[in-house]
């Protein structure tokens, strides 16, 4: 099991801190959160970076949570669904 960072914007200073994006996460990885945060630099098909975050942490993605990559879309790994604790 690894940590994973929700999004960060350089994964240089990710890995050696030894976390991933979970942008970067396959189907059966599993890990605990280490941060929330938006990447200000990607489209997210016009949603607010704040309001984003404030999305995920809503839907459970809370630093301490445990998470599996359940599935990932065929184009671009979208949609995905991550198992978050128990949901």
């Amino acid at each position: 099991m690894h940590e994973t960072l929700a999004e960060a914007a350089d994964p240089a200073a990710l890995e050696a801190r030894g976390l991933t994006r979970l942008s970067g996460a396959r189907p059966g990885d599993r890990g605990v959160i280490a941060e929330v945060r938006a990447d200000h630099a990607n489209d997210h098909g016009g949603v607010d970076v704040h309001e984003l975050e404030r999305r995920l942490l809503e839907s459970g993605f809370v630093e301490g949570a445990v998470f599996e990559v359940l599935h990932q879309g065929l184009f671009g790994a979208d949609p995905i669904a991550v198992k978050i604790d128990d949901m």
